[in-house]
């Protein structure tokens, strides 16, 4: 009987270790209640914004940039980067015309793609502005009229449907996109962790929220018909519908956390946070409180009501009206929120600051932007919260290994038990 045991224990760690080197070789980030997992261990992450990586690395000369922020990035912990796939129409786009793509922008993309996975960072990339930088849903719209199409304002772009198709056409062609450095097309790269529908959704024309909800669900849809190995968020701002306007910084702009996020097609919630643009006839300590209510009320939300994970996609504070100081309060006040909730097992999975620049590109600053090397108290910041949450991770993941082991050793046992103890 022991050499019954012993063969039998010699069975349950093959079958065991094969099992964690499936979910190991698989490499794709996954939503499983409120928490991401990775590997088959949750997955908490520190993070940061860089829109500029493919514009950047579209210029052979001035790759050193994106490698020179994905290997400080990594130096600090850092693992998820959140970046632009798109650029319509004017200077350098990613998209010429509806269709019509510029084949060095794409390379572009492809080489920060392959840094990614090169320095073990996780990506985000966006598929359309809400703004007119870089074209977004305005240039949709003027393409649309100039094929005569009979529409009058931006947010046409959500119901149109040749601006749909248009779009539509763009997920398709950045999703199927083969990178011509990795060979790897982006639907089946485990470097990307998740698509974002929209940098900073936003239809204030139609205050009933119905427009943006019928939308998300369209396209969502669209998507996962096309991929179905990525997570998918829409790129909301975490601004409530009328049910919970009073939450929201004194207006409403046509989207609902809530309901946006309760769309099957949608894997988890994200939330960005900018006090000083939203309350600005508030003093500091008032945006504060203000962020501190923010944060723990979505945190509440996506546990409770949406049971999915949650990013903090952008938050920041502008260093033109306040100091590294005040920033690195507002940092120290979104990681806490991230790792109270992280520790408990809870919905918040990690924050992304705005935004990370390499030193020499004085040209992107905008008052936001964290430069680690000349920052070094806000560095200090970003590091020490990658290392708390990787050691939640850690012990998650061994909390899970004990999990597997002691499922296993019961099924054995159960097994053993139903032949006679033989």
């Amino acid at each position: 009987m022991e050499r019954c045991l012993f063969l039998g224990f010699i069975v349950l760690f093959a079958i065991l270790e094969q099992r964690i080197s499936v979910e190991a070789d698989d490499g794709f980030v996954k939503a499983r209640g409120v928490q991401l997992m990775l590997n088959g261990s949750p997955f908490y992450a520190n993070g940061f914004n860089a829109y500029w990586l493919m514009y950047v690395a579209s210029d052979p000369s001035q790759r050193n940039r994106v490698s020179s922020a994905f290997q400080e990035a990594k130096g600090h912990g850092l693992s998820i980067a959140r970046t632009w796939a798109f650029s319509d129409g004017g200077y350098k786009p990613l998209q010429y015309s509806p269709g019509s793509y510029n084949e060095d922008m794409f390379q572009g993309l492809d080489f920060a793609v392959s840094e990614a996975r090169r320095y073990g960072i996780k990506l985000v990339l966006s598929l359309v502005n809400n703004y007119d930088n870089l074209g977004g849903k305005k240039q949709y719209v003027d393409w649309a009229r100039s094929q005569g199409q009979s529409v009058n304002s931006e947010d046409d772009f959500f119901t149109n449907p040749v601006v749909k198709g248009y779009y539509k056409n763009h997920i398709k062609t950045v999703l199927t996109r083969r990178n011509s450095i990795t060979g790897v097309a982006y639907k089946d790269d485990p470097t990307i962790m998740a698509w974002e529908l929209m940098n900073e959704i936003r239809c204030p024309s139609d205050q009933s929220g119905k427009v943006v909800q019928a939308w998300i669900t369209e396209m969502a849809s669209n998507l996962k018909s096309i991929d179905g190995n990525h997570l998918l968020e829409a790129g909301l701002e975490g601004f409530y519908g009328q049910s919970k306007q009073q939450s929201n910084p004194n207006f409403q702009v046509g989207t609902d956390f809530i309901a946006n996020n309760q769309i099957p097609g949608i894997d988890f919630a994200t939330v960005h946070s900018y006090p000083d643009q939203w309350l600005t006839g508030s003093g500091y300590e008032d945006q504060l409180s203000f962020l501190n209510g923010w944060l723990n009320e979505h945190i509440k939300d996506a546990q409770n009501t949406l049971h999915k994970p949650l990013l903090f996609a952008e938050f920041g504070i502008s260093t033109k009206n306040s100091n590294s100081k005040a920033r690195d309060e507002l940092f120290n006040t979104v990681y806490s929120a991230i790792y109270s909730s992280a520790s408990d097992g809870g919905a918040a999975a990690g924050g992304l600051f705005w935004q990370l620049l390499a030193e020499g590109m004085d040209s992107f600053r905008d008052g936001y932007e964290v430069v680690l090397g000349e920052s070094p108290s806000t560095a200090s910041l970003i590091a020490q919260e990658s290392q708390k949450l990787n050691r939640i991770r850690k012990m998650f993941a061994r909390l899970e290994d004990v999990k597997k082991w002691n499922e296993a050793k019961d099924n054995r046992d159960a097994q053993w038990r139903a032949n006679g103890g033989n």
